[in-house]
């Protein structure tokens, strides 16, 4: 999401910089709360424009999918890029 702000169309006025703030807090706490998902510790929520980026590492394929759906059901939220991956085994 970084790449897009190079763009002077992707410019975001400070309003849109607090509304990203808050909902990337919204999702952080339903991804904390999920039943199933574990820790959310290894999640990178990051929010642009409604957009929410989740990436890292979590411990299952059904992990990922209930971290999506957890995102996705933050009001404010237009649409979730799930680039969460299942952590290797060690």
């Amino acid at each position: 999401m970084a790449g897009c702000a190079s763009s002077p169309e992707a410019k975001r006025t400070v309003g849109e910089t607090s509304e990203d703030a808050a909902l990337t807090a919204k999702v952080k706490t339903a991804l904390a709360t999920a039943a199933g998902l574990g820790t959310a510790a290894n999640v990178n929520v990051q929010s642009y424009r409604g957009v929410v980026q989740l990436n890292g590492f979590v411990g299952s394929q059904e992990q990922i999918q209930r971290a999506g759906d957890a995102a996705r059901a933050v009001e404010g939220v237009s649409k979730v890029e799930n680039n969460l991956q299942v952590k290797p085994a060690s």
